[in-house]
């Protein structure tokens, strides 16, 4: 920014309050997002013709590693993609209590929840019919991570904003990387096609907390503060985690140094949270 943002404070709002007085930007991005979003389908970015059936009940051709055309790093990279896309509903509970149902807030949850739906399905279409990954593994490590209770540690409406600003970009980031490693056309459209969605979705939150940034600086920063300092993704709980974001990190697709530079960076420098004056002392030390 080229000039720095006087911040004036009014004294802290309650949640209920400070989403009652973010309503009016809600309106105006879920607008501008009706406007940007291309429809789209996800049976298109799957190559159906290259399928055939697993074994089981249809007596087809078991799974074997030596099918799967792309890297292992890639492989592991798209499972948790899948697992994180897979626990919407969990994301739409949580988004819901934080945010609520009704009004712009609701419309804008609905048509999220919608859009991401079509994320999963996608890119299991994909890992499917390319036998990219042991169908079997999948499902049991789904159904494990679906089981399991996941907080992102949200107390408070500008929490969850703060948090899926940068979760959004993150996804996003993800995403894209996923595709360029994996070297495969089919996989770069399709995960390409994903990332333009969660590029929309974080614009859509990015653009909302700018404004609470307005409205309540100090409660505003400190609840980006604390989202930055304890982040992890929603697929963080999955089983084998941990080892999982090893190899991705290892291949560059995700790792600490990507989310400074593609995605803390560009969250402070948009949103001008280094370059704002006139906090109050909760600001200042979030700041």
């Amino acid at each position: 920014m080229t000039e720095k943002r006087q911040a004036t404070e009014k004294g802290n709002r309650s949640a209920e309050h400070l989403l009652a007085e973010l309503e009016p930007a809600v309106v105006r991005q879920l607008e501008r997002h009706l406007e940007t979003a291309r429809e789209w389908f996800p049976h298109e970015y799957v190559p159906w013709s290259e399928g055939e059936n697993f074994d089981g009940p249809l007596g087809g051709r078991p799974w074997e590693p030596k099918q799967s055309r792309l890297a292992p790093a890639v492989r592991t990279a798209l499972i948790v993609n899948l697992l994180t896309e897979d626990n919407l509903p969990i994301y739409h509970h949580q988004a819901g209590a934080n945010i609520g149902r009704e009004g712009a807030w609701g419309e804008w949850l609905y048509r999220w929840t919608a859009e991401e739906d079509r994320h999963a399905t996608a890119i299991r279409g994909f890992l499917h019919t390319t036998r990219a990954v042991d169908p079997v593994a999948l499902e049991r490590t789904r159904m494990q991570h679906m089981s399991a209770e996941w907080d992102p540690g949200t107390p408070s409406g500008l929490h969850a904003i703060a948090y899926v600003t940068v979760q959004e970009l993150a996804t996003r980031v993800a995403h894209r990387n996923t595709g360029k490693v994996s070297e495969d056309e089919d996989c770069v459209r399709l995960l390409s096609r994903i990332a333009l969605d969660e590029n929309l979705h974080m614009v859509f939150y990015r653009e909302v907390f700018r404004d609470a940034l307005e409205l309540a600086p100090a409660q505003a920063l400190a609840a980006f503060a604390d989202t930055l300092e304890n982040f992890a993704m929603p697929g963080s709980n999955a089983p084998g985690f941990p080892r999982m974001a090893a190899e991705i990190a290892r291949a560059g697709i995700y790792n600490l140094r990507v989310h400074h530079d593609e995605v803390v960076t560009p969250l402070l420098r948009s949103l001008g949270v280094l370059d704002m004056t006139g906090l109050d002392a909760e600001g200042t030390h979030a700041q």
